[in-house]
């Protein structure tokens, strides 16, 4: 498996020319999701730090064209990823919105992780998930089709916290003072 480094990170960040703000916010994100992957690790040790970290500093690679094409930039930086060689960090990317399936037994994923990371950071501040949400159904949710998938996303988000905090020593509100 071939996984990008921070420095190849931040030049594939670079190459697609990703407003400061969503760097800021992607560095938040992978700073959560190395602190769930490092401590998610010792029950699940198949978890793979250096792909979470580097799927969290990318998931949002497309997001800035997105605003002018209105693209899905999951799907588009999931596939962007993959004509880089990054086919792993490419699927988990195309699920940082939406996760092909939401299963509330273990194991913990690095995509479950990653999709999770990105929903307790708002802007570059990691924040209650209540917060996040708030914010995302006011921003994003603009007629009834998306509030179905709202409601999904949000149901299962919830589900997906509960999940992952079942396998650690310190609780959702804990996670800002720990990154």
């Amino acid at each position: 498996m071939e996984i990008p480094d921070k420095e190849e990170c931040f030049k594939i960040i670079k190459n697609n020319n990703m407003m400061d703000h969503i760097i800021k916010h992607s560095t938040t994100v992978s700073k959560v999701a190395y602190c769930l992957t490092i401590n998610l690790k010792k029950t699940f040790p198949a978890l793979n730090i250096e792909l979470a970290r580097s799927a969290a500093l990318l998931h949002d690679i497309t997001k800035t064209q997105s605003f002018k094409t209105g693209e899905k930039h999951s799907e588009t930086g999931g596939r962007l990823l993959k004509e880089l060689g990054f086919p792993e960090i490419g699927d988990i990317i195309r699920q940082h919105v939406f996760l092909d399936k939401y299963i509330d037994t273990p194991p913990v994923t690095e995509a479950e992780i990653i999709n999770y990371s990105d929903k307790r950071v708002l802007h570059d501040q990691v924040v209650p998930l209540d917060e996040r949400l708030d914010y995302i159904y006011k921003r994003y949710v603009t007629n009834k089709e998306f509030i179905k998938h709202f409601d999904f996303m949000k149901k299962n988000t919830y589900m997906l916290e509960k999940k992952i905090f079942t396998f650690l020593d310190f609780k959702p509100e804990d996670l800002a003072g720990l990154i």
